[in-house]
């Protein structure tokens, strides 16, 4: 088998463990989705929106099912979405976006994080000032014209509209305040939603070595393999 073997091995269980990790993500949104919204997708637009994801992730509707039935027992527990800040080594801004039932063991971990790469963790607002919170919603583009969509959907808070050449999407992009109005709209004119990201968008970038950027990379890494933390942005050119 050889070299080759398990180079493939671990490619393959690298990916598996993304998709796991996805489908935990999707998961733990289906219940804050559901104890906030209840567990009906059409009197839910977070609910609606989570189900698209899952699909977009080829998590199996079974297991959806069963997510949303758990979330509508009456002991079910819930989470907590929380961001930490902080700096990553060489000065870079650093947000963690996390989902936790344990906000003590999230923020001891996410600490530790820091620590270990020679960061620092921040208090709140203390980088947060350098993103944007802003919603993608990624559309087909089959019988759309975008210009004329441009046009359509500039009331309903649209900022930005581009093309994905390669995966022939358009990205849709809203501040994170106009995703409701911006979701009714693709709904009203029946635009299916292949799947939407909210997302914290540096206002800034910074430049760095390969061997700076090396650095950074390792801890944002060490801290996207923690099942508490969802995602972790920065500003890095």
């Amino acid at each position: 088998m050889g070299r080759i073997f398990q180079t493939r091995k671990a490619t393959m269980f690298k990916r598996y463990a993304k998709m796991a990790k996805a489908f935990t993500k999707i998961g733990r949104e289906i219940v804050m989705a559901v104890k906030a919204g209840g567990p009906h997708p059409e009197n839910n637009p977070r609910l609606r929106m989570i189900m698209q994801n899952a699909k977009a992730v080829n998590m199996p509707k079974a297991n959806v099912d069963a997510a949303i039935k758990r979330a509508s027992e009456k002991d079910s527990g819930n989470y907590d979405e929380i961001i930490y800040e902080g700096y990553a080594p060489h000065g870079v801004p650093v947000l963690v976006a996390c989902t936790t039932n344990n906000p003590t063991r999230t923020v001891a971990s996410v600490r530790l994080y820091f620590n270990r790469a020679n960061g620092a963790m921040g208090t709140n607002g203390s980088v947060s000032f350098m993103f944007e919170h802003v919603v993608l919603f990624k559309i087909d583009v089959a019988g759309l014209n975008k210009d004329d969509l441009e046009l359509e959907l500039i009331d309903f808070g649209l900022e930005d509209i581009s093309h994905d050449e390669e995966n022939n999407h358009f990205i849709i992009q809203t501040q994170f305040t106009d995703f409701g109005k911006m979701q009714s709209a693709l709904e009203e004119r029946k635009i299916p939603v292949l799947e939407t990201s909210k997302i914290y968008s540096p206002t800034t970038t910074k430049e760095l070595t390969p061997e700076q950027e090396a650095e950074v990379m390792a801890m944002i890494e060490k801290m996207e393999e923690d099942d508490d933390i969802e995602a972790v942005y920065h500003n890095i050119a």
